[in-house]
């Protein structure tokens, strides 16, 4: 029973490391352009956006289509940037762990 008493002890231990580094990660930011700077896009390590800028100069009306692949670009850069910041985070609390779902 001993070893269930460090399993459990050890589980717990993580699971409130995750919820530390989760906390961290929902305030930490990142960034990424397209269009030469003509749209920025900040999102959270959770994955979540959190700010779209767009330069009022590329809002050209009979050229949407660019504008929308500008911003679609910024955003999937940042989202990708995030989340490999979060594989890291998550992966350094269940390291030497070889549990299903993690790392």
């Amino acid at each position: 029973m001993s070893s269930i008493g460090k399993l459990m002890k050890q589980a717990a231990r993580m699971q409130q490391q995750m919820e530390q580094v989760q906390a961290q990660l929902a305030a930490r930011t990142v960034e990424a352009t397209s269009g030469g700077g003509a749209v920025k896009v900040t999102a959270r390590c959770d994955g979540t956006l959190a700010v779209i800028q767009i330069d009022p100069q590329a809002i050209v009306p009979a050229d949407a289509q660019l504008l929308e692949d500008m911003v679609l670009t910024a955003a999937n850069q940042a989202l990708g940037q995030a989340k490999d910041i979060a594989n890291a985070e998550m992966g350094r609390v269940t390291s030497g762990l070889s549990l299903p779902g993690f790392g």
